[in-house]
């Protein structure tokens, strides 16, 4: 069984904690900010967890060495 290639555009989304959860940063960021809150600009800055229903399904499929 030949050695299974890692998505690398997922690598560069998804960062794995101790516990072995997948962190990823929050969308919304990057254009039309103008109207857009002060606070929840602030809060978009923080990095959160992927939902526990998608993150065996990204483990197995796009980081498989995860």
């Amino acid at each position: 069984m030949p050695k299974l290639k890692t998505k690398k555009a997922a690598a560069k989304r998804f960062k794995i904690t101790g516990t072995g959860k997948l962190k990823r940063n929050k969308s919304n960021t990057q254009h039309i900010l103008g109207k857009k809150s002060r606070k929840r600009k602030r809060n978009l800055r923080h990095a959160t967890t992927v939902d526990r229903t998608v993150e065996n399904k990204v483990k197995k499929t796009l980081l498989p060495y995860a």
